[in-house]
């Protein structure tokens, strides 16, 4: 489901920001970009992310600012700088008059000084914490989407239903105007006509464009699209394998067709599973 989240919070020596983006996907599929800081804490990401999502593909982006102040400052080796010192006295002691040592100088050795890096491990929790939040936003927001798209599949739930029981209550209309039309014809030839073999052609007819099975089945799958609906959690797969059946169905009744407005009917019938199909590709 297509969603957003962008959280920030200050890290050690830093400020650390994470982006989520997340799309419909057949299955979960999880993108991690993270800072050389962060290396390490893909696995655990990629776990916390799993434990809270069942689909989607996953995009998260991290980013670590060093603050200015506190990596540009100097975090001095006392132990090295004392070595060094008392180096430096063994030789000053060997050379009468040499010159006082310079602190300047004394900082051109090497491992006398470094820059202060952030803890790698109390990086990676407050990564893990920033990431929790920005997942539950993504959560959010994707619950407020869903619900939306819940509504409109509702509706036209709704209008699939009112067309079912249109095309239900056409049923003995259409199954007399067939026997009507058979007769005329049959009048029109002016023909002798066997009336048992009459009536066994009308019960074929009747039998061919019986379409109770198919609305029976289609009122059927409207129950299980609103069970699934009210259920909650994850059931796009489940829907989308109702709309499936729900168009076999209206498939079915458009082949058995006998008049012009059963044929619309099926095809109403068709373009609103379609239009429900289409917005159950962004459900989890």
């Amino acid at each position: 489901m297509t969603a957003f989240s962008r959280e920030s919070a200050s890290a050690n020596n830093g400020e650390l920001t994470v982006e989520l983006r997340s799309v419909n996907h057949r299955y979960l599929d999880c993108s991690f970009k993270l800072p050389d800081a962060l290396r390490n804490a893909e696995a655990g990401l990629r776990e916390r992310a799993t434990a809270r999502l069942s689909r989607g593909k996953l995009d998260c982006l991290f980013r670590f600012q060093s603050g200015t102040v506190r990596a540009a400052g100097l975090v001095v080796d006392h132990r090295q700088v004392q070595k060094v010192v008392n180096a430096a006295l063994e030789v000053s002691a060997l050379l009468p008059g040499s010159q006082p040592i310079n602190p300047l100088e004394l900082l051109q050795f090497p491992g006398v000084w470094g820059t202060a890096e952030a803890d790698e491990t109390t990086l990676v929790q407050q990564a893990n914490a920033l990431f929790d939040a920005a997942l539950k936003t993504l959560l959010e927001n994707r619950a407020r989407e869903g619900a939306k798209l819940a509504v409109f599949i509702r509706d036209r739930l709704a209008q699939v239903e009112a067309a079912t029981a249109a095309a239900r209550a056409e049923v003995p209309a259409l199954r007399k105007q067939q026997q009507a039309r058979l007769r005329a014809r049959l009048a029109e030839l002016q023909v002798e006509v066997d009336q048992g073999r009459l009536e066994q052609e009308l019960v074929y007819l009747a039998h061919k464009a019986d379409v109770e099975e198919e609305l029976d089945r289609l009122q059927a799958h409207i129950g299980e699209v609103r069970l699934t609906l009210n259920k909650g959690g994850p059931c796009g797969r489940r829907l989308d394998f109702l709309m499936q059946e729900l168009n076999r169905e209206a498939n079915t009744l458009s082949s058995k067709s006998t008049a012009s407005s059963s044929t619309h009917n099926a095809v109403e019938l068709k373009v609103l599973i379609e239009q429900m199909r289409e917005q159950i590709q962004n459900i989890e």
